[in-house]
């Protein structure tokens, strides 16, 4: 059963993801690494990607589709999507795309989060961008100590600065909040509260995909 792991940024995405990956044996698909790794490849595409990303807007629907499609394409356990999709253009797009691969969606699962806790947290958080060019979220699985042990190199990201994080939610309320309805009618949207620990948002998350 692939899932779609959905809520405003600096949710706790890619953290809950990574948790019911190794929980599940899912395969967690980040389409910001994904887009990261474009980045750091130096190619032309990577470079439009950061042209994008750094003004707070949206990936063009089918330049991201293609780049999820190839990965999709090698896994063969079940999928958590996480920042795709954004527009209910791409979550049928989505759905038409694990059709055409012999996949199903099972559950898309928001994580909610008032907007001011939404501001501080992006503003505050650090990334760690390490010698191979892979980049990592500083945090409790990954600290500033680790980082300097690798000889990686702490920033913040351009799109992690108040104003940019005002306009990425912005954003999400014109065009990713709408996917809400498509799932409601889908029949397979769920909500958990993103404002408790980790551990607690984790055993939310659990129950819903065993109900």
């Amino acid at each position: 059963m692939d899932i779609v792991l959905m809520g405003v940024p600096g949710a706790g995405k890619g953290t809950q993801a990574l948790k019911l990956e190794k929980a599940l044996d899912f395969k967690h698909i980040s389409t910001g690494d994904v887009l990261r790794k474009e980045i750091a490849s130096g190619s032309e595409l990577g470079e439009e990607i950061a042209a994008i990303i750094d003004n707070g807007d949206l990936i063009p629907d089918e330049m991201m589709l293609a780049i999820l499609k190839k990965e999709v394409a090698q896994i063969k356990q079940s999928i958590i999507f996480d920042g795709f999709p954004r527009t209910t253009a791409q979550a049928q797009m989505l759905k038409e795309m694990l059709g055409s691969l012999g996949r199903k969606l099972g559950k898309a699962i928001a994580i909610s989060l008032p907007e001011d806790v939404v501001v501080e947290r992006l503003s505050s958080r650090k990334q760690c961008r390490l010698p191979d060019g892979s980049v990592k979220q500083i945090g409790p699985d990954f600290s500033l100590q680790d980082c300097q042990a690798l000889e990686g190199e702490i920033f913040t990201r351009p799109d992690d600065t108040p104003e940019h994080v005002l306009h990425r939610l912005a954003v999400y309320h014109e065009q990713t909040e709408p996917i809400i309805n498509f799932y409601q009618r889908e029949g397979l949207y769920a909500e958990v509260n993103g404002e408790q620990s980790a551990d607690q948002v984790f055993e939310e998350l659990l129950a819903v995909l065993k109900a």
